[in-house]
């Protein structure tokens, strides 16, 4: 394992969580955006992670032996259609069918605000994961001055 293996590992799951988070950002953003351009309401979105893998031999056989990951990865962001849309009746609104309904997007607040928590508390965690390798690479350093 290379002096800056734990760095890129940390670093990816920062990387992740930050595009996590800034995909919670855009589903509270658009928490009442009853028409996009495709003239529907706004769908939630999901962030979908991987583990990264080596493509080496060196990676591999190392991950085969279980000695280290490489990180993750974001495969894709996804539209959440397992959740159904939110009808409200509001007759007045521009968007209402001719029942008076309007359909909102399938985006709860608490659902969103308790993955922005988590999201904040991993990257947290991969920042002092990365601080803790930092220390020890200045450590290392330090022994021969």
């Amino acid at each position: 394992m290379g002096l800056f293996t734990s760095f890129d590992i940390s670093a990816s799951g920062m990387t992740a969580q930050r595009l996590r988070s800034d995909t919670i950002s855009q589903n509270l953003a658009n928490i009442d955006t009853t028409r996009t351009a495709d003239g529907k309401p706004y769908i939630r979105k999901t962030v979908m992670f991987q583990e990264k893998r080596s493509s080496g031999f060196d990676g591999i056989l190392q991950t085969t032996i279980g000695r280290i990951g490489h990180g993750v990865k974001v495969t894709s962001i996804v539209n959440d259609t397992s959740t159904a849309m939110n009808k409200v009746y509001d007759p007045s609104h521009p968007d209402a069918d001719e029942n008076g309904y309007v359909l909102y997007p399938n985006v709860n607040t608490v659902t969103e605000m308790t993955n922005l928590i988590s999201a904040s508390r991993s990257y947290e965690a991969n920042v002092t994961a990365f601080n803790a390798s930092k220390s020890m690479a200045t450590s290392g350093l330090n022994l021969g001055g």
